[in-house]
């Protein structure tokens, strides 16, 4: 069987994806990779300035293209976590808690300049492994 036959491209509706040239996840076997996912709207961030809100609507989202992916979120292995203000790390760390608390998966917390749109707090990818 060929890689590409046993690929499922999970796809959030974005204009963007197809531009870039991007899935919202991609599930090989047993693997799912969630792309770097933000609390983006149609308006501005969803949450406001507000990083655990900013943290739980993307969690949301990850959660969502596991779940079409086939996978789930106490499948996740790691997850690595974007920030705009590493001083605030405490407020999307308590949001990323209250989804993988028990989970525990690997985790890093990175600072980073800025993320793709004005407001955005935090960006967060996820990685998989469904257990059979």
């Amino acid at each position: 069987m060929s890689l590409m036959s046993n690929r499922n491209n999970v796809s959030s509706g974005s204009e963007w994806e197809a531009k870039i040239g991007y899935s919202r996840a991609v599930r090989i076997g047993q693997l799912v990779s969630v792309s770097g996912t933000t609390a983006s709207g149609p308006d501005g961030p969803v949450g406001g300035d507000d990083l655990g809100e900013q943290t739980r609507e993307a969690l949301r989202r990850i959660e969502a293209a596991l779940t079409e992916a086939g996978a789930s979120t106490t499948d996740v292995i790691r997850t690595r976590m974007y920030l705009t203000d590493m001083s605030r790390w405490e407020e999307a760390g308590i949001a990323h808690g209250e989804v993988f608390g028990e989970i525990r998966p690997a985790t890093t917390i990175l600072e980073v300049s800025a993320l793709i749109a004005p407001g955005l707090l935090i960006e967060i990818e996820a990685d998989a492994v469904i257990r059979d």
